[in-house]
């Protein structure tokens, strides 16, 4: 299996279904569907751009199974621009999965240029679609857009043709789009040795996003992402190991610049989020959203966000990476018999299966970060310690390091106008 074929794609606007389809040269295939709500009249010019960015980026669902070095286009073509941005993809995009799987950058996928690529051309559409998980940063989002006074579609990919309930309270007017993957190829994959692991996937949802704006007809695709993953859990070699590149802001600025040079200028998309630490995200959600989703929200993946899961109610398992990272955030902001309530009336500080994964949320004795999209490790230590100034939160059972993390620092972000 010395090469990945980049097959081909289709959309159908009569059924709203979009096809991508993937081999290895050994002829092993895997084709994935995404269903679409589907306005009467869209741009096929604009939209067959976004399609190809969307082609490329899923493949790394199904290049993981056996990676390669070389990668080959049956269907469309790449200049030296778009080759460098798809190795970053492939390259630090799957950086924990290189990881994982003992590989270096040398073994993942090397894009080279294949000939000229058409100009973004221009697009009329007008409107916001706002990206929705039901986890904190995507519904503070929503929440200072109504506060604003700026109409927007909530829109939510999911695995399953369900979607969590409570997002029905953003408004009538949320769109679901469905995502199959081609879990029987995957499971046949498997079986016959393939590799597993994380991939890209904020690039992913993104891409798909950017399809179902462009078939609706809007122009501007809002993601929730705040100052995160810009802290490396370990380096292989040249190539720095972080759980989610896609978060990054140097991912975001990138992502922007292919939309803006291959699709169209006239579409934005980025995170109004990213200029706030995470701190101040957990306060800014305490101050606009708890009062409405307190008791509903979940950031915990091990409960809701697997593939096929039932996610229509969110809960949190209490004892996964996530769910640390979230008790610490909102310690210091909400009563702690309100906070564990969402735990099972549980102090997490007082588990002892969590006592590791504290250690490597706080950069403890050690321990390694965990891989999950959590806050960095000096403003974790804060949160820690304005939580230890609240009754209710007893003692981790180690010292954690002093920390003077300014959580009202503004990071870079895009020049649009912030929601706060």
């Amino acid at each position: 299996m010395s090469t990945f074929v980049f097959e081909d794609y289709s959309f159908s606007g009569a059924t709203g279904v979009a096809i991508f389809s993937y081999r290895f040269g050994d002829g092993r295939r895997f084709v994935e569907t995404v269903n679409y709500t589907v306005a009467a009249v869209y741009d096929k010019v604009v939209l067959e751009k976004a399609l190809f960015l969307a082609f490329v980026i899923i493949g790394t669902s199904y290049y993981k199974t056996f990676p390669t070095v070389e990668v080959v286009f049956e269907t469309g073509s790449i200049d030296d621009w778009q080759a460098a941005f798809f190795n970053n993809v492939y390259q630090e995009g799957m950086s924990q999965f290189a990881f994982e799987n003992n590989l270096t950058r040398a073994d993942l996928a090397h894009f080279t240029p294949t000939g000229n690529s058409a100009p973004a051309v221009g697009y009329g559409g007008e409107g916001i679609l706002a990206l929705q998980s039901g986890g904190k940063d995507s519904l503070l989002t929503a929440m200072l857009l109504q506060r604003a006074g700026l109409t927007f579609t909530p829109w939510y990919v999911s695995s399953t043709s369900a979607h969590p309930l409570m997002l029905d309270e953003l408004g009538p007017t949320m769109l679901v789009s469905r995502r199959t993957i081609d879990h029987e190829a995957l499971q046949a994959a498997k079986e016959a040795g393939a590799t597993n692991g994380h991939v890209p996937v904020t690039y992913i949802v993104q891409s798909l996003a950017l399809i179902q704006a462009i078939v609706k007809g809007y122009n501007q695709i809002i993601v929730s992402i705040a100052h995160e993953g810009e802290e490396p859990h370990a380096t292989i070699g040249d190539l720095p190991v972080t759980h989610q590149w896609s978060k990054m802001w140097a991912a975001e600025q990138a992502f922007a610049q292919y939309v803006q040079r291959y699709v169209s200028p006239d579409i934005t998309i980025g995170s109004p989020l990213r200029a706030y630490s995470e701190l101040r995200v957990a306060e800014l959600f305490v101050e606009h959203a708890w009062g409405k989703f307190g008791q509903s929200f979940s950031s915990c993946n091990q409960a809701n966000y697997r593939q096929r899961a039932d996610n229509t109610r969110l809960v949190w398992c209490a004892n996964c990476a996530k769910c640390a990272n979230s008790y610490l955030l909102f310690a210091p902001f909400v009563d702690a018999r309100e906070l564990q309530s969402l735990f099972g009336g549980q102090d997490l500080f007082a588990l002892k299966s969590l006592f590791d994964t504290f250690k490597g949320l706080l950069g403890v004795d050690g321990v390694m970060k965990p891989f999950e999209c959590v806050g960095e490790i000096d403003e974790l230590r804060r949160a820690y310690q304005w939580s230890q100034k609240r009754s209710g939160y007893g003692p981790l059972p180690f010292d954690v390091p002093e920390s003077q993390f300014d959580y009202m620092i503004r990071y870079p972000s895009q020049d649009w106008p912030l929601l706060q």
